[in-house]
Parts: C-alpha cells; sequence; structure tokens
C-alpha cells in the first residue's frame, strides 16, 4: 500500500496558452480542488499555429504568490543543457524559499526542439541520461552542502554556495517512458512520473524498473510517488472537444523524442500525417463527468495515486469547474 494520498493536478499548457490567460484561471483550479499546478517547462512549443512559448519558472512565481495552497512544479524541466543544473538548483531553491512546501521540480532527458534553438546540440540517448544523473547529483549537493567543489564528466563545481536555501525538502520527480530512466528515477527521485502508455508496458517494464532502482539503494519503491500525466479534453459536443487537441497531433511520433527536429514549423507538419484515429486513442475525448472520473479511476488502479490532467478543452474554465464540481470530490471521496 503506497503511503501517499491520491492528488489531482492540473497541467500550465505554457505551449497552448499565453501565461497572462493561464494566471488567470490559478483561482478556478484551487476552487476546483486541484492539489498542484505542472508547468511545462519548454523554448519552443509542440506547434506553430496558435502556439505560445511562456518560461515556466517565471510564471509559477506569480501563480504561486496568486494561491494559497497549490503546489507548483516544472512537467519537466531539462536541466542538462539550455540550463546549467547549478542553476536549476538556485532557481527551485528560491521558489522553495519563498513558498514553502508548495514547490517541486521535475526533471527529463530533455527534448530537441527546446535545447537545437539555442545552440546546443543533440547528445545520444546514453548520454543524455548520463548528464541527467549528473545534474541531479549536482542540484542535490548544492541544496544540502556548502562552498561544493565537483568535478564530473560534464558539470564542474568550484566552491559553488548557494545563500538562499529551500526552506523545506523540495521534491525531484524524473520523467520516463522507458525502463533506463525509470530505473534512475528510482535510485534518485523522490518521485516518478510517465504518460499515458499501454497496461503491460507499466506492469512489466516501468514499475519493474523503479522497484529495481530503489532496491539498488536500499529503499523501497513505497517510498516513491508514482505520477501520471492524463490527456484529456471535455465538452458536450464530442466533435468540438476533439478538434481542440489536434494540435498535440506531433507528440504521437516517437521519432519526434529521438531525433533533431526543433522548428514547431516542421514539427506541425509531421502532425498532419497522424490519424483522427491514433489522437483518439492518445486523448480521451470526454461529453460526460463520468467519462473522466473512469479514465482516472483506471490510472488510480493502476497504482498512480498522483495524476495531474493535461486538458486541451474548447472551454478551460467550464472544464475546470466541472471537475470541481464532478472529478474530484468523487474521487477523492472514493480513493483517499
Amino acid at each position: 500500500m503506497s503511503r501517499f494520498g491520491l492528488r489531482i493536478g492540473f497541467t500550465a499548457s505554457m505551449e497552448q496558452y499565453q501565461p497572462s490567460y493561464l494566471l488567470s484561471l490559478i483561482d478556478d483550479v484551487e476552487r476546483a480542488g486541484f492539489d498542484s499546478v505542472w508547468v511545462s517547462d519548454h523554448f519552443h512549443p509542440w506547434f506553430h499555429t496558435n502556439a505560445a512559448g511562456g518560461f515556466a519558472w517565471v510564471w509559477m512565481a506569480s501563480a504561486a504568490e496568486r494561491s494559497k495552497k497549490l503546489s507548483f512544479g516544472t512537467g519537466v524541466t531539462c536541466p542538462t543543457m539550455r540550463y546549467n543544473p547549478a542553476i536549476v538548483a538556485q532557481a527551485f531553491a528560491t521558489l522553495g524559499s519563498m513558498y514553502p512546501g508548495r514547490i517541486f521540480l521535475g526533471l527529463g532527458t530533455g527534448e530537441a526542439m527546446n535545447e537545437m534553438p539555442v545552440g546546443c546540440s543533440w547528445p545520444p540517448f546514453k548520454t543524455r541520461v548520463e548528464m541527467l544523473e549528473e545534474a541531479i547529483t549536482v542540484i542535490k549537493k548544492l541544496w544540502t552542502e556548502n562552498f561544493v567543489d565537483f568535478r564530473g564528466k560534464f558539470y564542474t563545481l568550484r566552491k559553488a554556495n548557494l545563500y538562499t536555501r529551500p526552506s523545506e525538502p523540495i521534491p525531484i520527480y524524473v520523467a520516463a517512458s522507458g525502463p533506463t530512466v525509470a530505473e534512475l528515477a528510482g535510485r534518485l527521485a523522490d518521485g516518478f512520473l510517465t504518460i499515458p502508455l499501454e497496461e503491460s508496458h507499466y506492469r512489466d517494464v516501468l514499475f519493474p524498473a523503479v522497484r529495481r532502482g530503489a532496491e539498488k539503494v536500499g529503499r523501497s519503491v513505497e517510498e516513491i510517488d508514482m505520477a501520471v500525466e492524463v490527456y484529456v479534453s471535455y465538452d458536450e459536443d464530442y466533435d468540438a472537444a476533439f478538434r481542440s487537441v489536434k494540435c498535440w497531433a506531433a507528440t504521437l511520433l516517437p521519432f519526434m523524442f529521438k531525433y533533431p527536429i526543433y522548428d514547431p514549423r516542421e514539427i506541425e507538419s509531421y502532425g498532419n500525417l497522424v490519424s483522427d484515429e491514433a489522437l483518439k486513442r492518445a486523448w480521451m475525448i470526454g461529453t460526460s463527468p463520468e467519462d473522466h472520473i473512469r479514465h482516472i479511476e483506471h490510472y488510480i488502479k493502476l497504482g498512480f495515486r498522483n495524476i495531474h490532467v493535461t486538458s486541451s478543452s474548447p472551454d478551460e474554465r467550464k472544464t475546470i469547474a466541472m471537475y470541481g464540481r464532478d472529478v474530484i470530490p468523487y474521487l477523492k471521496s472514493t480513493y483517499k
């Protein structure tokens, strides 16, 4: 039995909505009973038409100031290329100092569209995993040690010291859809984050990898917060709800995460190759609260206790209100 209670989060999609609009939703999100806001940390978006590109860290500080209870974190930050991990450590230490107990940090191996536009190379996956592991080491050292000297394969610290520290520990989540990084999450992270995948992939690949990682360092897998992002759209009109997710089509193409493709115009053109049927399988297009309840229940029953909703609905305020009225109360009362 997990020691974590059920939490339901909301995604602030910085590539889909302008930051001022997302900021205007914070009162609605808090009033609806969401527990957290996961903020996408991108330089380029997944599409070009009507896209946005706000900076996640700046937005988080403003949103946390508006909120009383919500926790905020990235879903996810790549701490290895366009950001030096020491700067990631400093930024989140500052947020943690200002908003104690309400900040978390999601980390991943990155995407070419966020790193290459600012002059970074796009290393092979094995190298990116090594960079991520070393970056986590750097971040943790700066949060807990003084005047750190460190010389790794990729990063160097010379008597580096953070004079502003988080007043409470900041949870680190590592995102993965394959076993290599899932194992790393089990060794080094407070939480494991993943996306919608086949049930057998969780059972046979990801969960065992997280467990192996935890056991290598003498931890129990029960100490690791198991989190998942789910993709939904809501409207009483099914066709309207479906049209609202079509901009995300390119995210269904595995080669987008592997190869050095970084121009949103090109990414969008590849997305046009994705069929409507594939999008409907990847996104839960729900016209009733019951559709959304059943969808999230599926992930709860698989063992996830931290679920955040990425909504690409025609009317986000209506969707948030529906969750607050029907979905969250039911889930919180049924699954403690």
